[in-house]
């Protein structure tokens, strides 16, 4: 088997049976190391086509959907912290160690005591 089949087997599996790129790379690196280690021959060169990435787009919530969940979830501590989360974009630990304390109300934001906390 040379280069010219190397390069079929690897364009089939990317063309015919669409496999993910990470199966195609596996593929290709199973028959680099078999030329390699396992055969001492060199594997010579080839352009096969290569498997595609599938594009993945981030999924969103409307405003209205946003609205619908926030209203949906109870009042309460967690309804706080949801929005609290959903409001300053905090992370969830941060949210979770916020005391009275890290808070300015008059000037309607945390203060910087909640960052050094974070982080130890």
């Amino acid at each position: 088997m040379g280069a010219a089949e190397i390069e079929a087997f690897l364009t089939d599996l990317a063309v015919q049976k669409q496999v993910a790129v990470s199966t195609q790379n596996q593929a290709l690196n199973a028959l680099v190391f078999l030329y390699q280690e396992v055969l001492h021959m060199e594997l010579g060169e080839f352009s096969a086509v290569r498997a595609k990435r599938p594009e993945r787009l981030p999924v969103i919530l409307s405003e209205t959907e946003t609205a619908k969940l926030l209203a949906a979830i109870k009042q309460g501590t967690i309804g706080l912290m949801v929005r609290l989360l959903y409001g300053t974009g905090m992370r969830l630990m941060e949210c979770v160690r916020l005391r009275v304390k890290d808070l300015l109300f008059e000037e309607n934001h945390r203060t910087s005591n909640i960052q050094r906390q974070t982080s130890e």
